[in-house]
């Protein structure tokens, strides 16, 4: 296809922000497109095929808009607008904006709910969130997506992922094979997770180089871990002396996140539970933050939202049943 050229103007825009420190901005959106661009002034020149063009006329004035709003530009912020770009979206709400995570090879993650919204926004802001509620909200998959884009934009130099590990209905000790293999189980959904967001490869790598930890909670103890993310998953699991000694863990530059279901305690008593006892202690922390998803954030497949509800029906009704035989 023949190459044409194209002259954008942008008045009244901040273009030291727009192009980033030595041309950082335009480096990332240059590597999107094999479209040429030079900055002179205010004026964008653009030079490529028809389809590129029309997209990165898009792509700048949606910049400028938002160096305009916001008087900063962000990595996230250029990918988003590329995607939406190459999706046909001509317009970058708050919510769009507010809702990505992570940029994969094929995908954006992003919160698809007011109650992943309200997560997503509250994890960037504190430096340690409990994210409390039932199965199939996305709090694991979240968390681990911020994670992992702490990771990406060197805002942390390593990902620490942990899970208690609570027998529920079966014995460590009679599962086959080593310590590793029997604890592995345990631990695949955070691996499956991180899967999803980077390429085998990569995390091999992170993995060997222990960049990316995935470990039992007891391996936690005697520990300092500085310039991480921590991720604490199934905690409604954690007895209290385990989640007291995981949070006192974080050293410096260090976020957690804590995820949990008290619906799903496998502790011979849920009473023992550190995710229910921890939200009285340190509600009033700044700094420390509480999350609750409900049913309306269930993100999989149709029916486990139904089965929430047939459960929770179940439960309340053996609950009346248990109350009258009292009487």
């Amino acid at each position: 296809m023949t190459a044409i050229e194209k002259k954008i103007k942008l008045p009244n825009t901040d273009m030291m922000i727009l192009l980033g420190v030595n041309d950082q901005n335009i480096s990332i959106i240059e590597s999107y497109f094999n479209t040429t661009i030079s900055i002179r002034g205010d004026n964008v020149l653009l030079k490529g095929t028809p389809e590129e063009i029309d997209m990165l006329e898009k792509v700048f004035y949606e910049l400028a808009f938002l160096v305009n709003k916001n008087r900063q530009l962000t990595h996230q912020d250029i990918e988003l607008v590329i995607q939406l770009a190459k999706n046909g979206k001509e317009v970058v709400s708050d919510y769009e904006i507010d809702s990505a995570i992570l940029f994969t090879k094929n995908d954006v993650i992003k919160a698809k709910t007011p109650g992943q919204l309200e997560f997503v926004k509250v994890a960037r802001k504190n430096d340690i969130v409990f994210a409390i509620g039932p199965a199939g909200t996305g709090k694991t998959y979240l968390s681990v997506a911020l994670a992992v884009a702490s990771f990406k934009n060197h805002l942390v130099n390593k990902i620490v992922l942990c899970r208690p590990a609570v027998e529920a209905g079966e014995s460590l000790g009679f599962l086959p094979g080593d310590f590793r293999e029997k604890i592995d189980p345990y631990l695949r959904p955070l691996y499956d997770a991180l899967e999803d967001m980077m390429p085998y490869e990569k995390l091999k790598y992170y993995l060997e180089k222990n960049q990316i930890e995935i470990v039992p909670l007891a391996y936690m103890r005697g520990r300092t871990i500085n310039n991480a993310f921590v991720i604490l998953d199934e905690a409604q699991n954690a007895t209290a002396l385990q989640m007291k000694m995981f949070l006192t863990r974080l050293g410096a530059n260090s976020k957690a996140i804590i995820t949990g279901d008290i619906t799903q305690i496998d502790l011979p008593s849920k009473k023992d539970s550190g995710l229910v006892q921890v939200q009285s202690i340190l509600k009033n922390i700044e700094g420390v933050a509480f999350v609750y998803f409900t049913k309306a954030d269930v993100v999989r497949h149709k029916l486990v939202k139904d089965i929430l509800n047939a459960y929770e029906k179940f439960q309340n009704g053996e609950t009346s049943n248990q109350n009258k035989e009292r009487e």
